[in-house]
């Protein structure tokens, strides 16, 4: 098995992302989604971001599509805060964050075999209002998925982390406030981020 994980600046290409995939074969049980709470929910085309925020759990129905997106939740994971999520990925870096120093989604990523540098990318842009989806595939599949996820134009994580940088960011840090940017600030990362 691979983990194939991309970031997208909004929630709409995550989604449709997931979408693509389970319409091509992967399970919805090898999928995950996280979305950042706040930022999500200032867009209207989340709905179902915003019944999850209205209080499903993980693994609780929401909406009445079948599939990953059915099953978005509410809860905190340490360093992001409030994230709306669905899937193993989700689960694992809730439970993580609960105990190893590693844990969390950092620790829940490179544990799946992502490259550390683009699961720290990946951790910040979701603090800073990004979906990440990850997916769990064959090695046969892993090419097919990749070349799926970049129809949907995720960040560039190299690109993106020597961005951060420049801003003075050096690395996740999960003990770090939950990111809650204003509109505006939100309007600039759209702005200046294409996706």
């Amino acid at each position: 098995m691979k983990t194939v994980s991309r970031a997208y600046d909004s929630y709409s290409q995550a989604r449709a992302a997931v979408d693509a995939v389970e319409k091509a074969g992967i399970p919805s049980k090898d999928v995950s989604i996280v979305a950042n709470k706040y930022v999500s929910a200032e867009y209207a085309d989340v709905d179902d971001v915003n019944k999850a925020a209205a209080g499903a759990g993980i693994g609780g129905a929401v909406g009445a599509g079948a599939g990953l997106l059915a099953g978005l939740g509410l809860l905190a994971i340490p360093g992001l805060g409030p994230v709306v999520a669905a899937g193993w990925l989700a689960s694992t870096a809730a439970v993580a964050a609960g105990g190893a120093a590693a844990g969390g989604i950092v620790g829940a990523l490179v544990d799946a075999g992502t490259d550390k540098e683009h699961a720290e990318v990946y951790s910040e842009s979701v603090r800073r209002g990004a979906t990440l989806v990850t997916a769990r595939v064959n090695d046969a599949d892993a090419s097919r998925v990749e070349a799926i996820l970049a129809n949907y134009r995720p960040i560039d994580p190299v690109a993106r982390g020597a961005d951060y940088r420049k801003e003075g960011w050096t690395t996740f840090d999960p003990k770090a406030p939950a990111y809650r940017p204003n509109q505006t600030e939100i309007d600039r990362m759209r702005a200046n981020w294409p996706g």
